[in-house]
């Protein structure tokens, strides 16, 4: 079909009638007599106002509202339709006109016209050939149908919009003032979202008992971890991802906290407990968090560096006086003047390629390539000191050089280590003296010797059962791959001193953990 170029559209409520769309259909004015306007305004349901003005030769109703009985079609000359009304001719031919006095009466709210059905009591009467209740009068409809029919035309007129119409004074002012306080409102609900769709919080989904507790997390009870998670909270809530930190590079722009985590807060320190204390693979933890490797690898490097620098603020390494004052009373009689204990071990690493570095990290003593540090207690059994992660051939003697521990000795303390430390003249430059055990210069001990093997022996076996508790942190029970060595310092000193919060030893036994 042709279409004309005449923009016509019906103002019926609810109909999307126009001429491009429908050229088929002829359109009609509103007519000038004021009564049948009226009566049209009425059919319509729209009163003239500032949302609805009839204008003439712009405000039309579509043939699709009047029956065909009120139309008188003309049929007429090719010069006659050239000078007819667009709005009332079809594309067929012909002029369609309206009868004087006709009033639209097909709209949508009334079935377009047709026949209402009949009630039930009327199709039953008439089945029946007696009327079922007389009582009713049913040609008139009921009050409830005269109630919907006036909600429905209601609704049509709340639906309806006048794009033509200007917005009031102050509106947009409004409006914009308002948009400020949506976008935070979005913001707040986008955040609340993102936490709902994490779902429970996966410690509580794997720490039901104390028990499971301990093994994931090496902490001993619900109750010490909870404590320790209400005190790192309020700053690793502030803390950015590790991808984060390395874009910023040497900048020195203040880090603002990473965005919308994919794990609520606790949930990545409960990801780092598991892959460092229960040793589980990064892919294992993926699966459990549903969540990519990537993202664990950035959760375990940032809580790395995180708590490294948190746990390593704290003031470890205790006065003397201190020492003293919490010193078991086997110390007191056998070494009143120890002031630390220590002693070396070595964790396995991956064996790099490089020949030079291939040497340097392998370990005589092991017989494979390792990482070897040094850690020192009181004798109360607390860590007190943490070197860092040295390659495996280092001498014990050098490694203690090298770690700082001198510096922090005083006159007069005692540092109790076993013989492979040949540290007696360092340890004399500062005015302190090494407790070891006598070496055997003749074929057998003396009583005395003996005695004193014995003593600090039992003394002793507090630093091992110390650094056993840092080996039941499961991530070094795995050969470290050389991945981890910008982080390894950080892990090491992290599991060292996380071990206090596990208690004191005991000098007469030491239960091991499952």
């Amino acid at each position: 079909m042709a279409e004309t170029k005449a923009r016509c559209h019906c103002s019926v409520p609810l109909c999307k009638s126009n001429k491009q769309r429908q050229p088929y259909l002829s359109f009609h004015g509103f007519p000038t007599e004021l009564s049948l306007r009226k009566k049209w305004i009425k059919a319509v349901r729209r009163d003239e106002g500032p949302n609805f003005k009839i204008k003439q030769g712009s405000t039309f109703v579509c043939s699709r509202h009047f029956s065909e009985s009120d139309y008188t079609n003309v049929t007429g000359s090719a010069s006659r339709l050239a000078l007819a009304d667009v709005a009332n001719f079809t594309n067929r031919g012909r002029i369609k006109r309206l009868q004087i006095g006709s009033v639209p009466s097909r709209f949508q709210w009334n079935n377009w016209g047709l026949p209402r059905r009949e009630s039930a009591y009327k199709r039953a009467s008439t089945r029946l050939g007696h009327e079922v209740c007389p009582a009713l009068h049913l040609e008139q409809p009921l009050p409830c149908e005269e109630e919907a029919m006036e909600e429905v035309a209601a609704s049509v007129v709340m639906t309806e919009h006048d794009y033509g119409s200007a917005p009031k004074p102050g509106a947009l002012d409004a409006a914009a003032a308002h948009i400020p306080q949506l976008e935070d409102k979005i913001k707040e609900l986008t955040t609340e979202l993102s936490q709902l769709k994490v779902g429970e919080v996966h410690f509580h989904r794997f720490c039901i008992s104390d028990k499971d507790i301990l093994f994931y997390t090496r902490f001993t009870s619900r109750y010490v971890f909870c404590h320790f998670w209400e005190a790192i909270q309020p700053s690793a809530s502030m803390v950015g991802y590790w991808s984060k930190a390395q874009k910023k590079g040497r900048t020195f722009e203040p880090i603002s906290p990473s965005p919308t985590r994919r794990l609520q807060l606790v949930d990545e320190f409960f990801l780092f407990c598991c892959r460092v204390a229960a040793g589980l693979q990064e892919k294992v933890l993926a699966d459990m968090f549903q969540v990519s490797v990537s993202t664990v690898s950035r959760v375990v490097i940032t809580w790395a560096n995180y708590l490294y620098l948190l746990l390593g603020s704290l003031p470890i390494w205790i006065s003397k006086q201190q020492v003293k004052n919490t010193m078991p009373s086997k110390f007191v009689q056998y070494s009143p003047d120890v002031r630390v204990i220590i002693d070396c071990t070595e964790v396995r690493c991956q064996n790099p390629s490089s020949l030079t570095l291939q040497s340097e990290v392998f370990s005589s003593y092991k017989n494979t390539p390792t990482l070897k540090g040094l850690i020192g207690i009181a004798p109360c059994s607390a860590v007190t000191f943490v070197s860092s992660l040295f390659t495996g051939s280092i001498s014990d003697r050098e490694l203690t050089e090298r770690s700082g521990l001198l510096d922090l000795l005083e006159p007069g303390d005692g540092c109790m280590a076993d013989k492979g430390f040949t540290i007696e003249k360092l340890l004399a430059d500062r005015g302190a003296t090494l407790i070891i055990p006598p070496f055997k210069m003749t074929a057998q001990f003396t009583k005395e010797d003996a005695l004193k093997t014995q003593a600090i022996a039992r003394l002793r076996i507090l630093v091992e059962r110390a650094i056993r508790r840092v080996k039941e942190y499961r991530i070094w029970e795995h050969t470290l791959p050389l991945t981890l060595s910008g982080t390894v310092n950080q892990l090491w000193t992290v599991c060292c001193v996380m071990t206090n919060f596990q208690g004191p030893l005991d000098l007469k036994g030491y239960i091991p953990v499952e």
